[in-house]
């Protein structure tokens, strides 16, 4: 039994690639992401680099925003980068989670003020 023309083709014609429509402005929001809270740096690239596990080419890549970090290696960077995290949060219209990332580093750098405060010799500190 042969095929009709109407019936229904199995594999795409070659050369022909399907895009998300958002998939471009998702990768170049990681990249602007990624410079923010690691800088644009060769040092930065091997950073990344290493906490991904990933080839330096890829990373850069990844920086240039010519392509997107893989499903792991995005969890990773959201894991280690409150800029990564904060973008796939509003890239998801999860603006409510994004408050309370903002909340919680905030909340670190204030202890973190304050134990350095702590460490400053008694005639160094400031008084009220």
């Amino acid at each position: 039994m042969s095929l009709s023309k109407n019936d229904r083709k199995i594999q795409s014609e070659s050369g022909k690639i399907f895009h998300a429509p958002d998939v471009e402005s998702l990768v170049k929001a990681i990249a602007v992401a990624l410079r923010a809270e690691f800088g644009a740096t060769p040092s930065a690239l091997k950073t990344v680099a290493q906490m991904t596990r990933s080839n330096e080419r890829a990373v850069r890549n990844w920086f240039e925003g010519k392509n997107g970090p893989s499903g792991v290696n995005l969890v990773i960077l959201m894991r280690h980068s409150d800029h990564v995290l904060k973008t796939v949060l509003e890239l998801a219209d999860r603006r409510d989670l994004v408050l309370t990332v903002g909340l919680t580093g905030l909340r670190q750098r204030l202890v973190e003020t304050l134990a350095e405060i702590d460490s400053l010799p008694a005639k160094d500190r400031p008084t009220r």
